[in-house]
């Protein structure tokens, strides 16, 4: 893509915004160095609406502001169906879920597992989610990385290494009350920066909103009836709602970055206002980001040329920079580094909760959580590393359309995860061993199904549904465990549980 010179304004608001998140990783350093549970649960002091904020900041982040509007540009609003799927698992999360996470005030989702299980499953499910979410900050940090490699002709390792570092530094520092109150700054930036761009790029238009409505009605950039229907060109939006279902079901209950903040808040009628905040951002992002994709298809068809070759994955940054006065510009550019970010720490800080507790404190030593912040801190800076390697490497492909790159990491790492915290809460009879051929079972199902033409979505379902159906059948064929899981059901949901796991 051609080279545009950034100007020296825009690059001193971009450190103002990088230097301002610093300072809050530093304003909770020595809260978030007492110990474990305040490093990683913030003692429950966080507000249920910035928990919230923080749920929402952590799922959508960067792929929202850049891949989201790509996926409006390119096509429609068909993939919107997903936020819509998040209110169909909130009654299952208020109801079902959230009562075993709070009943056995667990730091990481995992520790449920192994009271429903046994201690294999727990660190199988731990290091799952340890490797789909490495994988998941290489990604975020390639896309700001591609915003600012798209204008400027900054070397694109440069960039990947100083987005990385200091992610790692202020989620080193502040734990997770950092990380939080860090994703509440950068969701107020996300939701602003893409309400802006909207209002900018209809003005940029002539004809303004009457233009981007008629361009987007003639070209089926909307919802037609094409998309209701199975096997046609258009993407087919029962296929999505229900794919979608499935991937939220992993992300709010066998993800640890999103469990985690189900106990930074005070009771269990807290955490269901967070989920509630949460549901409400997500409706918002539908008009906002992928009616960004819309005004950017207005735009470039009347008011604007994209170069030859365009990585639509960087359209956003391109008309951010090329159409915008310097300032603005800038503001907007940090807005793409603030939904990297903020899925980027918290990636960091549950990836270090998982090691932490679910390796180091439950096998090797469990007294000391005082003296196992630097521990904590140590593990955020070599996964941190690691992402970065792993995000040089998407560098070096100019890897387009991301958000199908993410939705099939969670197919193949993340659903079948999701299936067996199913298995243990709706059924009795799953047990152990057949858990965990039917864990491994839909991992290799979802990779087949990958190879084929099917949507990314339809990966989702088969993952869930075979790790469910294989975990239940192959537990028919060993015999029952014996291990008391009174409490740990939906038969005994109201009943309290003694732990007796080390921890």
């Amino acid at each position: 893509m051609t080279d545009v010179n950034m100007g020296a304004i825009n690059w001193i608001v971009i450190i103002i915004y990088l230097g301002g998140m610093l300072l809050v990783g530093a304003y909770f350093t020595k809260r978030a160095g007492k110990n474990t549970d305040s490093f990683f649960k913030a003692e429950g002091k966080i507000p249920a609406w910035a928990a919230g904020f923080s749920i929402y900041a952590t799922t959508l982040s960067a792929i929202t502001f850049m891949s989201t509007p790509e996926q409006a540009f390119l096509t429609d609003w068909s993939y919107s169906a997903g936020n819509i799927a998040i209110f169909a698992i909130v009654p299952l999360l208020v109801y079902f879920y959230i009562p075993f996470f709070r009943k056995l005030n667990v730091v990481t989702a995992y520790e449920y597992l192994e009271e429903r299980f046994g201690p294999s499953i727990r660190l199988i499910g731990s290091l799952l989610f340890v490797l789909f979410h490495i994988g998941r900050i290489a990604i975020v940090i390639y896309l700001p990385t591609l915003a600012i490699g798209s204008v400027s002709n900054i070397n694109p390792i440069l960039i990947a290494s100083i987005v990385g570092i200091l992610c790692i530094i202020y989620t080193f520092l502040g734990g997770i009350e950092g990380v939080i109150w860090s994703d509440v700054l950068q969701g107020i930036i996300l939701i602003g920066g893409a309400a802006l761009i909207i209002t900018l790029g209809i003005f940029s238009i002539d004809g303004g909103i009457g233009t981007v409505v008629a361009d987007a009605a003639s070209d089926d950039k909307f919802i037609t009836s094409q998309n209701f229907q199975l096997g046609t060109a258009a993407a087919a939006i029962p296929i999505i709602f229900l794919g979608s279902i499935f991937n939220n079901l992993h992300q709010y209950t066998a993800s640890q970055d999103v469990v985690q903040r189900y106990q930074t808040t005070s009771s269990v009628k807290e955490t269901r206002k967070s989920l509630i905040t949460n549901g409400f951002l997500a409706l918002l992002t539908i008009p906002l980001f992928y009616g960004m994709g819309t005004v950017l298809y207005s735009y470039f068809n009347h008011a604007g040329t994209l170069p030859d070759n365009v990585n639509t994955s960087a359209i956003v940054p391109f008309f951010i920079v090329t159409s915008l006065p310097a300032g603005i510009a800038g503001l907007l550019i940090a807005a793409i580094f603030a939904a990297a970010q903020s899925t980027i720490s918290s990636s960091l800080n549950s990836i270090s909760a998982c090691i932490t507790v679910d390796v180091k404190q439950r096998f090797f030593d469990a007294s000391p959580k005082e003296n196992g912040v630097w521990f904590a801190r140590v593990v955020i800076i070599i996964a941190g590393v690691l992402g970065m390697l792993a995000a040089l490497y998407l560098v070096s492909t100019n890897r387009a359309e991301t958000w199908n790159l993410f939705l099939s990491l969670t197919g193949l790492f993340g659903v079948p995860t999701a299936g067996i915290f199913a298995l243990g809460i709706f059924t009795k009879r799953a047990n152990t061993p057949g858990v965990i051929l039917g864990l491994f079972g839909s991992a290799i199902l979802s990779y087949l199904i990958q190879q084929t033409a099917f949507s990314p979505f339809m990966v989702s379902t088969f993952s869930f549904f075979g790790s469910m159906l294989m975990g239940y059948l192959f537990s028919l064929c060993f015999p029952s465990h014996g291990k008391n899981i009174e409490g740990l059901t939906v038969y005994s949901l109201k009943t309290k549980y003694q732990r007796v796991s080390k921890a």
